[in-house]
């Protein structure tokens, strides 16, 4: 309990600056405390009576019409994760995640595809940035996905308080946003991973290739690329599904892409060479993975990465992604991610900022007894 207590006080000592009057500062710390706490429900009212208050007002002002920047204290989370996780064989994985809502007034809320559900439904989407290191898993940085729907209706956009400079960006854009912020923050990586919405995406791919940051980037099967031969032949265009199909059996290698709930991850993995920017420090490979027991369920991805890299690093890059889906399912599980009860475009960031902090703060407690990143018992994502 000290050592809890102790955590807590740190947090506090963090982002005490951030709130000019006394009030405001303790009710953001009682509302990290609320989110760590074991109830069920995580929300401006269950928190209010874990500290003690009877009314919610104070709580849901915190979240509302308090005088504090969440851009602020996302800041000094990272400043949190890097000190006590920050390793230079970090990765950084991007990925979103879905909360469902009812009705059309959240900020942001639309029928569009989620994979919390699986299917399209309504909801608001929220693109993420987490931090993989040997010594956990947490979340870095956070940002809402605004459809055209919302940032082509001005007065619908004021309504729920969205700032007028805010304009649409797809998902990659906040990705290559978060990410940028990451590394000029300080943050020590090696490499950025995520799925195929954020791997298909070229400017993406080429802002990270401009930092000479590494890549495992997952892509659909039929993403062009094209096959080196040498240095003086441009090569021949290929579908990536083909180009793979092309290698011979003994391309083949049996790898892990670490552990996972239910033990080690092993797929059989290949690669092949593939033409990229003029990069003279990198190299370029299509990679693939495959299934053991089931050998026609393959993925796919493009790589950007030092010279001579082995092939077992390409897979434990790739299957680092995983971890942003199982933050998800420890931070709706554990720290309330998508418990809140805000329409409006700040109250989001409000909540998600603190509830983003209270799971760093989780995952450093247990690091520092030496224990894993818990895992949820389902899929929350």
């Amino acid at each position: 309990m000290r050592e809890w207590a102790a955590g807590l006080d740190e947090i506090a000592r963090l982002i005490g600056s951030r709130f000019a009057r006394s009030e405001p500062r303790a009710n953001a710390v009682a509302y990290v405390r609320g989110l760590l706490s074991e109830r069920e429900r995580k929300n401006s009212w269950t928190i209010s009576e874990q500290a003690g208050q009877p009314v919610p007002d104070p709580m849901q002002r915190l979240l509302s019409t308090t005088d504090w920047d969440p851009d602020a204290v996302r800041d000094d989370l990272r400043t949190y994760v890097v000190a006590h996780l920050g390793d230079r064989a970090g990765i950084l994985v991007v990925d979103e995640t879905g909360f469902l809502k009812k009705g059309d007034r959240s900020a942001g809320v639309a029928r569009q595809y989620t994979g919390t559900a699986g299917r399209i439904e309504n909801a608001q989407v929220g693109v993420f940035l987490t931090y993989a290191t040997p010594h956990g898993r947490t979340f870095l940085d956070g940002e809402l996905y605004l459809p055209k729907a919302w940032t082509e209706d001005r007065p619908r956009c004021d309504r729920a308080g969205i700032p007028a400079d805010r304009e649409f960006r797809t998902k990659p854009e906040l990705a290559v946003e978060m990410i940028a912020r990451a590394i000029d923050g300080g943050v020590p990586a090696s490499w950025v991973t995520g799925d195929a919405v954020y791997g298909q995406h070229y400017r993406l791919r080429k802002s990270l290739e401009d930092r000479q940051m590494s890549y495992v980037l997952a892509i659909p099967s039929n993403q062009r690329v094209i096959a080196k031969t040498t240095s003086s032949i441009i090569g021949s265009e290929y579908r990536a599904d083909a180009l793979i199909a092309g290698l011979p059996a003994t391309a083949w290698r049996s790898r892990s892409a670490g552990a996972g709930s239910k033990g080690d991850r092993r797929y059989a993995w290949a690669r092949a060479r593939i033409n990229g920017e003029r990069d003279p420090d990198a190299e370029y490979w299509l990679l693939a993975r495959r299934s053991l027991t089931a050998p026609s369920e393959l993925a796919y991805y493009l790589c950007h990465t030092p010279k001579r890299v082995a092939l077992s690093e390409l897979a434990r890059v790739a299957g680092a992604r995983w971890a942003i889906e199982e933050t998800f399912q420890t931070a709706k599980g554990q720290t309330g991610l998508d418990h809140y009860q805000v329409r409006q475009y700040t109250g989001w960031y409000r909540h998600i900022t603190l509830s983003m902090l209270a799971h760093a703060f989780l995952t450093v407690t247990r690091s520092k007894r030496g224990l894993s990143t818990p895992t949820a018992a389902s899929s929350s994502r």
